[in-house]
């Protein structure tokens, strides 16, 4: 949501972004006038891009990726033994947990 020029927020859906957006690509203009001048934060317009390019190419607005926020891996018995795990968190984030 932005404030209007009386103090009021604004709250704005997603068709009229897709309409910012499209504005500011022909618009020639530097984005803050542009964000000025529509009377939008730069942050915002930054995010609704982002999400907007991301229902595009094939996700949702306001969902998350379909990959699942928990994975139960069962029980893990090491029976004495070490156990080592290595995650791959993506973008070259590795997460290593070592019990001896």
């Amino acid at each position: 949501m932005e404030q209007n020029g009386k103090g009021k927020w604004v709250r704005r859906g997603e068709r009229e972004w897709r309409a910012i957006v499209s504005r500011f690509g022909r618009s020639g203009l530097e984005l803050e006038a542009f964000c000025q001048h529509e009377g939008i934060s730069a942050a915002s317009f930054y995010r609704w891009r982002r999400m907007l390019g991301e229902a595009r190419a094939g996700r949702a607005l306001g969902r998350q990726d379909t990959v699942p926020a928990f994975v139960d891996l069962g029980a893990l018995r090491t029976r004495g033994r070490g156990l080592e795990v290595k995650l791959d968190l993506g973008e070259g984030l590795v997460l290593h947990l070592v019990r001896s």
